[in-house]
């Protein structure tokens, strides 16, 4: 599959040299992550993108493969733009690898949700013995792509809840 292939390809390109990097979290310690405030932080680091333009100057993009409205039964995701220089292992809060932009009636983007993503084969190579963790949710593995996921609809109500990956409330443009 073109997506799978591309995403791991560039995996592939920016894991290598992550492992020098190391591994840092951007969670305070003192609360489980849950707090309202953790995600507040979050809306105020990625408001500035509201609009794709601004994402785009700042290193999210789309990818070829993987640029297309994501919808199934349960609902949308949107469209992914992704910041390939922020595909490794290190964990930021305040950084996610992926702005997730749905259309609203107008057809205009809407900023709804952030997305963190983590190679899976550089996690799992670093030794750690669980799934990423962030804002006091573990992430999940999207085997197809090769990656641990973690959803965070900041922006647009999701009613299955905030780290659902897909919203009701989201439809693709026909």
């Amino acid at each position: 599959m073109l997506v799978t292939r591309t995403l791991r390809l560039l995996i592939a390109v920016v894991a290598p040299g992550t492992l020098a990097i190391g591994l840092a979290f951007a969670v305070n310690a003192s609360n489980n992550g849950n707090d309202q405030s953790d995600l507040a932080q979050v809306r105020g680091a990625v408001a500035r993108f509201h609009r794709v333009e601004a994402a785009n100057a700042a290193g999210w993009d789309l990818i070829p493969g993987l640029d297309h409205c994501f919808e199934s039964e349960a609902g949308g995701m949107g469209i992914h733009y992704i910041n390939v220089n922020l595909l490794d292992t290190t964990l930021d809060a305040q950084q996610p690898e992926a702005l997730v932009y749905h259309h609203l009636p107008n057809g205009k983007p809407r900023l709804g949700a952030v997305e963190y993503i983590v190679p899976a084969g550089a996690w799992d190579a670093e030794g750690h013995g669980q799934p990423p963790m962030l804002l006091g949710q573990r992430f999940h593995l999207n085997s197809a792509l090769g990656v641990y996921v973690l959803h965070a609809w900041i922006f647009t109500h999701n009613a299955d809840g905030i780290f659902e990956d897909w919203n009701p409330r989201v439809s693709c443009p026909e």
